[in-house]
């Protein structure tokens, strides 16, 4: 039992990171797109923005899963995982970004332009960073509710942490051990969000320093 939930803790681990960094990814282009001058750009993140946030993560890893093959593009379980619960996040790392620019003083922008920097020079050298320090806390927060939200991609056939509790659950040799079960799942979890929130704290007091 514990070999299994440590394979599964290891899943989960894997589909956190590798779906935040596709999510980290994401939020920053539409952090570009939503400051940009171009108004078709801004429309666009807006789009995305809107549908992501308004619908259920699992209705986006279900149309993944079973839409696209539909119209001819071939999925597989980890891609639909990884790539859905990237495109949800991402959603939300963006308006996380735009809140830390919007905190940064217009003045800054100024500055930059007044040196001859174009808007992406400003954007990528002043603006970026300052706003990134600023938001590390909540984007440390949409890291732990990722692990949480990693649970449903057992609905398109990811064997994560969930899903090895599950197929335990279900093992006739392991109902006598039922509590035994749920405790280790519970406990994974809490491990593995004390662990990704003590490397947010790390990183924050990091950037803090910075400053």
């Amino acid at each position: 039992m514990a070999e299994a939930l440590l394979e599964g803790a290891r899943v989960t681990v894997v589909v956190t990171l590798a779906s935040y960094a596709i999510a980290l990814a994401i939020g920053m282009l539409l952090v570009v797109m939503s400051v940009s001058p171009a108004a078709p750009a801004r429309w666009a993140a807006n789009a995305y923005t809107q549908l992501f946030r308004n619908i259920p993560l699992l209705a986006v890893l279900f149309v993944m899963y079973f839409g696209l093959p539909s119209i001819g593009i071939e999925t597989t379980s980890w891609g639909v995982g990884l790539v859905g619960l990237g495109m949800y996040t991402g959603a939300f790392v963006g308006e996380t970004l735009r809140s830390g620019i919007n905190s940064i003083p217009l003045g800054q922008a100024e500055a930059a332009r007044s040196i001859g920097l174009t808007f992406g020079q400003s954007l990528q050298t002043v603006i970026l960073p300052q706003a990134v320090r600023v938001v590390i806390p909540p984007l440390g927060s949409l890291l732990i509710a990722l692990v949480k939200n990693s649970a449903l991609v057992l609905a398109v056939g990811v064997t994560e942490l969930t899903a090895m509790s599950r197929r335990l659950i279900e093992d006739d040799q392991s109902r006598f051990d039922l509590w035994g079960v749920i405790i280790g799942v519970t406990v994974s979890y809490l491990v593995i969000a004390f662990v990704l929130s003590y490397l947010v704290r790390l990183a924050e007091r990091r950037a803090a320093f910075v400053r």
